[in-house]
């Protein structure tokens, strides 16, 4: 009894603990209606919940794919739904990445020291590079999305490209500084080792379970070169990490996933 006991209250903490970082994370990442978190999000909260990150992947990778699927079942080319399918994922997330991407964009496109680069980013007009950032992006993830044979294989390879880019932003947060005293990188903390490696596997887990090991092994790497590139560029550029490098980290990985994988069926 009193091992079966301690079981019981081990999983029911576990079970807590991951609700809670769902919806940390869930806030964070989206703007679905996630419950509240009791006393509110403290400082370094996010770093405690960046295990949860592919969960949210998941939840968003599922809307958008079934808006895509929806769209395809009205007959409509295999272009038109991708783009929904992506619109779909925008609106759920409030284009939170897509927004990061622009910044960056603009940042490291127009300014010529890390302080003007840094302004820029927090400047919340859009500039001809952050425009071309995100129609690329856009363009190319749906152009990729409509070659991928038959609506239910493209809705699968947006749920693992969802998950899987989220659960690699842990590690940037990790092994990079806040650029910044101040702003969303210096509050949300540092996950630590066992944070961004749960992040990390569960990210990865979700790419085996949908593609398979050939498939997940490929969608993976593809993910890591992507995110590992942006997290160089952006330390070499402005000394660590925002807000805003990590939604263009996604959203590299995202489309690198998506190539992986439309590559493989």
């Amino acid at each position: 009894m009193y091992k079966w006991s301690e079981m019981r209250n081990f999983f029911s903490t576990e079970l807590n603990g991951w609700g809670r970082d769902c919806a940390v994370a869930g806030i964070f990442l989206t703007r679905l209606p996630f419950p509240q978190i009791k006393g509110g999000a403290k400082k370094g909260s996010l770093a405690a919940a960046t295990r949860a990150f592919p969960l949210i992947g998941v939840i968003v990778g599922a809307i958008a794919g079934l808006a895509l699927m929806g769209s395809a079942a009205l007959g409509l080319s295999p272009l038109a739904y991708a783009l929904i399918g992506l619109a779909a994922a925008a609106w759920v997330t409030g284009a939170l990445h897509e927004d990061g991407l622009a910044d960056v964009a603009d940042g490291l496109g127009g300014g010529d020291t890390v302080d003007k680069k840094l302004k820029i980013m927090r400047d919340s007009r859009i500039g001809a590079y952050g425009v071309l950032a995100v129609v690329f992006s856009v363009g190319i993830r749906a152009a990729v999305l409509g070659g991928v044979p038959g609506p239910g294989l493209a809705a699968a390879a947006l749920v693992v490209a969802a998950a899987l880019s989220r659960g690699l932003l842990p590690v940037t947060m990790h092994v990079l500084k806040p650029a910044r005293k101040s702003g969303l990188a210096a509050r949300a903390g540092k996950p630590d080792q066992e944070g961004w490696i749960k992040a990390c596997l569960l990210g990865a887990l979700i790419g085996f379970l949908v593609l398979g090991a050939w498939g997940g092994l490929l969608a993976l790497l593809a993910g890591v070169a992507a995110a590992g590139f942006v997290a160089w560029l952006c330390h070499g550029q402005i000394g660590g990490y925002t807000g805003d490098t990590l939604g263009a980290g996604q959203q590299a990985a995202e489309t690198a996933i998506l190539i992986a994988v439309a590559a493989t069926l």
